[in-house]
């Protein structure tokens, strides 16, 4: 049996996933927990890793692979030292930078047409401006800029090269997707001078050997990993319920939206990857139990016990900001209390819906670039609850399947792992699925949110 293995290294935690090469079946997997916060020392993610594959894991494997959270800022000296902690993906910081940036360049569509991004606080590149402006010191020793699995897959290879893929490249905001090329006159832009920047591998590429003889592949994204985990068809749509939600799908084409809703991202194959984010997603649900005293099953009784619409009840689940909408500064409204509705079971109610509907404005947004989806594939912490499962068909629109759990983008990595073992296409892992759910349609839920959201970025 060849094995290879896959890292998740996300915002919570490291995860690997040792699998049989040929099938995809685990073997065996480990994890380790990452600090909380939005700034973040990249020493401790490789810590996390070794901690992760510790006891052994990693005996047998052939080849790994590293998905990491997308957008993270790592800046490096010129003898490739962290110069300050690594800014993520969740550090609204720098949204004023965001909005510089974009007035500069002469609005969103010159940038969507440029990198098919429009900047928010979420890109590397407005952090990057960021640090310019409020951080000179760290600014003046960096010599180049890397993302957090660029980090790591450096770190696990023998060599000092500097190299990443084009799925998480593409979420920098100054490498372009459709042309396939970094924009180093935006990231000059951005930061005042020049940076290096590391070589962009091809889906299958070898990024080099670990000192143990492992082939190491190109890594990806985060969300890149899940796609390719999944085997993303033409027709599915991802929607992933974690730390952030997201709504994306395998597309053949680049794609550029001006409005900045939808990110022109590549994927991990060698296709396109358009993407809708928000930044709250399955922590709305632990904190709407924490205020509630109960934990998530309490939450998902709770919330099924509830009427669809909550008595008009309405949360905006804006609780640590928002990127879509791009409201940075926004904080979490409940709309529609009165003494019928305001019940522990619609609030429990309101908060599955709140943030359904924003992910299901995230799948609007796709169907908009003509991306039309036939099945939503729901996965995520967020995926586990009984709640989410039975309202999500009733406001996505379509069936949702949901595959059984598992780490699917630390399977996404150890698949890539495989592919990059044996060149070809990707080999070919059934997709274990756990359940279909479908429901009647509830326009009434989705217009009720959509008003409420409506004044809240209007009051924004």
């Amino acid at each position: 049996m060849t094995l290879v293995a896959g890292v998740d290294s996300s915002t919570q935690s490291t995860k690997v996933v040792v699998c049989d090469a040929d099938t995809g079946a685990v073997v065996r997997q480990g994890h380790a927990p990452h600090p909380e916060g939005t700034e973040v020392d990249p020493e401790l993610w490789w810590e996390a890793l070794e901690t992760a594959c510790a006891a052994g894991l990693l005996d047998g494997v052939s080849a790994l692979s590293v998905a990491g959270q997308q957008h993270g800022m790592v800046l490096l000296d010129e003898t490739q030292r962290v110069v300050r902690p690594a800014l993520l993906w969740n550090d609204v910081r720098s949204a004023g930078a965001a909005r510089d940036l974009v007035r500069e360049l002469g609005g969103a569509a010159p940038w969507a047409e440029a990198v098919g991004v429009v900047p928010v606080a979420s890109f590397t590149v407005t952090k990057l401006r960021w640090t310019a402006e409020h951080d000179p010191t760290a600014a003046a020793r960096a010599a180049s800029v890397v993302l957090p699995h660029d980090y790591l897959t450096s770190r696990l290879l023998c060599s000092s090269a500097l190299v990443t893929d084009r799925g998480d490249a593409s979420g920098t905001g100054y490498w372009s997707s459709a042309a396939g090329a970094y924009r180093p006159d935006l990231l000059v832009r951005a930061f005042g001078r020049e940076l290096l920047t590391p070589r962009v591998l091809g889906p299958q590429e070898v990024a080099g050997e670990t000192s143990e003889g492992i082939v190491v592949a190109a890594g990806t994204g985060d969300n890149m990993g899940a796609a390719l985990g999944l085997d993303a068809q033409h027709g599915d749509v991802v929607v992933s319920i974690g730390t952030s939600g997201t709504a994306f799908a395998v597309h053949d084409l680049p794609v550029s939206d001006p409005s900045g809703t939808v990110a022109g991202f590549a994927d991990a194959s060698g296709k396109f990857l358009p993407l809708v984010a928000t930044l709250n997603a399955a922590r709305v649900l632990v904190a709407t139990a924490r205020l509630l005293g109960t934990d998530l099953a309490g939450l998902d009784d709770l919330a099924l016990a509830a009427a669809p619409g909550a008595a008009g009840l309405v949360l905006l689940p804006y609780l640590d900001g928002e990127r879509t909408p791009d409201l940075p500064d926004a904080t979490g409204t409940l709309r529609g209390l009165t003494r019928t509705s305001m019940t522990p079971a619609n609030l429990a109610r309101a908060a599955v819906e709140g943030v359904l509907c924003g992910l299901a404005d995230a799948v609007d947004a796709l169907r908009l670039l003509g991306i039309t989806p036939r099945r939503v594939l729901l996965i995520g912490g967020g995926a586990r609850s009984r709640a989410v499962r039975a309202v999500a068909p009733a406001l996505l629109g379509v069936p949702v399947v949901v595959p059984e759990p598992e780490e699917y983008v630390a399977r996404g990595a150890a698949r890539q792992a495989a592919w990059a073992l044996r060149p070809g296409t990707p080999p070919n892992w059934d997709l274990p699925l756990a359940s279909t759910h479908e429901a009647d349609p509830q326009p009434q839920v989705r217009a009720a949110y959509a008003a409420a959201r409506d004044l809240d970025v209007v009051r924004s």
